[in-house]
């Protein structure tokens, strides 16, 4: 077969000129697999928690139409792209074949691979959805995708079950961009601490912002308090609607002495929680959204709206070596794998 683009643009059939990801429509013709492609053979599907939940919304928590909504997509777009939140997910497949241009990668047919790019932008072919896990947005399937050239992608270590690495490589973007925004003496809040990119954020965070540090995990309900005090993953756990900002302010300031933190770290999977991860971190300091549920027009206009002048980072899913680090934490804390074994693996 001829060479493909790099990134993917010839897969794309509607808008033309369009990336994989915003494209409407790819072709996900799994009979054909160019030099610099990589297929796999699906065996799980991780969606987006934001995807997710709007999709069992829409779907009033019946399986079946979950896998029919599902179905509709990757049909219609070639690709898992929820056409409300955007976002995708990630998945875990077996090597099936190795374009003619991409020999030289250490990787080779039969290996085990989790995906480290979006299912925005996945050419993916589904041919029957066996079990759907709603608690952990997780899907087995008999299915087909492709790995473009610039495709980032993990083989699944050794030393933990499959399940286990998936649940921690689907949120490594946010783990690892805390290690890189945290430093020594900071006041860090998390927002949506209870799920599981907030819990390693909070774990994250604990471990660097060191003896001066306050670490807030802020919940929405009180069952995750006895796991975030149990591991010790904060300093203060605040309970507080994340779609009521002036909760989360005064929430923040009783138990951080008066002041604004320097970062807030939005986790939630819901949308309307842009001003409550805005309003209470200082001038100067900074947002990090990691929830693709949020609106970034709502976040810049209410940052104006409100005179904040704070630094805002989209949550951007990939950071340089972002799956070793998710991976080591899970290593380097028993308590923390032994949660993600029992919540997260099916």
């Amino acid at each position: 077969m001829p060479m493909g683009n790099k990134y993917g643009t010839h897969r794309v059939i509607e808008p033309a000129g369009a990336m994989p990801q915003t494209a409407q429509r790819i072709s996900n013709d799994m009979s054909v697999v160019y030099d610099n492609e990589i297929l796999l053979d699906v065996i799980a599907l991780n969606i987006d928690s934001a995807s997710f939940t709007q999709i069992e919304e829409q779907a009033g928590g019946d399986i079946e139409k979950i896998k029919t909504i599902i179905l509709g997509i990757v049909s219609e777009r070639g690709k898992q792209q929820n056409p409300v939140t955007g976002s995708g997910g990630m998945l875990i497949g077996k090597v099936a074949k190795i374009g003619s241009a991409l020999k030289d990668r250490d990787l080779k047919v039969g290996d085990k691979v989790a995906s480290l790019v979006s299912l925005s932008l996945t050419p993916l072919k589904i041919n029957k959805i066996l079990k759907v896990h709603p608690e952990i947005d997780r899907l087995e399937v008999e299915a087909q995708a492709i790995l473009f050239e610039s495709g980032i992608y993990a083989k699944l270590p050794t030393d933990m079950d499959e399940g286990l690495a998936l649940a921690a490589l689907d949120v490594a973007g946010a783990p690892a961009q805390t290690a890189k925004l945290v430093k020594p003496g900071m006041s860090v809040l998390v927002l949506g601490a209870g799920g599981k990119s907030g819990i390693l954020c909070c774990y994250e965070a604990m471990k660097r912002v060191g003896p001066t540090g306050n670490v807030i995990a802020n919940i929405h309900s009180e069952r995750s308090r006895k796991v975030l005090e149990g591991l010790h993953l904060a300093h203060k756990v605040i309970t507080a609607d994340a779609t009521k900002p002036t909760d989360i302010l005064e929430a923040v300031l009783e138990v951080n002495g008066g002041k604004e933190v320097d970062l807030c770290i939005n986790c939630v999977n819901i949308q309307g929680t842009e001003m409550a991860s805005i309003l209470p971190v200082k001038d100067d300091g900074i947002v990090y959204f990691f929830s693709m549920a949020t609106s970034f027009t709502r976040a810049a206009l209410g940052a104006e709206g409100i005179g904040k002048d704070v630094t805002m980072i989209i949550g951007n899913g990939y950071t340089k070596d972002h799956a070793e680090i998710t991976l080591w934490e899970l290593r380097e804390n028993a308590g923390l794998r032994r949660l993600f074994e029992e919540q997260y693996m099916k």
